[in-house]
C-alpha cells in the first residue's frame, strides 16, 4: 500500500463550532462524532477530526484543500458572504485578493481559532 494521510486532529476551543465552520464553507458534512473527535471527511477520504482543546492554547495550524474551478467559486462565494477577511498569500499581506498560483486561484483565511485555511485550484509547482 502506498502511503495515504488518513487524518490529523485539530484542536480547537470549540471542536462542533470550528468543525461546522468548515465543513459549511467547504460544503461538506460533519460526521458523527468519534470518541472526543468530530471529523469532517474530505472527497479523497482525509478527516479532520476536531477536538476540544481544554485548557491548552490552541496553535494555529494551516489546511490547504485542492478544488475544482467551480467548487473554488462555490467555497470563494460562501468566504465572501460569510464576511470573513480573506488573502492571496499565507502571511496575510494581499489582503481582499484571491492569487492566480500555477495558473489556477486560491485564497486564505482563518477559522474561529486562527488556523489558516486555504482553497486552491491547482497544486503548486504544477503549471504556468
Amino acid at each position: 500500500m502506498a502511503v495515504q494521510l488518513n487524518h490529523t486532529i485539530v484542536h480547537a476551543t470549540d471542536k462542533k463550532v470550528s468543525a461546522d465552520f468548515l465543513a459549511s464553507l467547504l460544503g461538506l458534512e460533519v460526521q458523527p462524532q468519534f470518541g472526543p473527535f468530530l471529523p469532517v471527511v474530505t472527497a479523497n477520504e482525509v478527516a479532520l477530526d476536531f477536538a476540544d482543546a481544554g485548557d491548552r492554547p490552541v496553535t494555529p495550524q494551516h489546511y490547504a484543500f485542492l478544488v475544482s474551478e467551480d467548487e473554488f467559486d462555490a467555497i470563494f462565494g460562501r468566504v465572501q458572504a460569510a464576511g470573513l477577511t480573506y488573502w492571496a498569500d499565507p502571511h496575510g499581506e494581499r489582503p481582499g485578493e484571491i492569487n492566480r498560483n500555477d495558473g489556477g486561484r486560491g485564497v486564505y483565511w482563518h477559522d474561529p481559532d486562527g488556523h489558516v485555511l486555504e482553497i486552491i485550484t491547482r497544486p503548486y509547482g504544477s503549471g504556468e
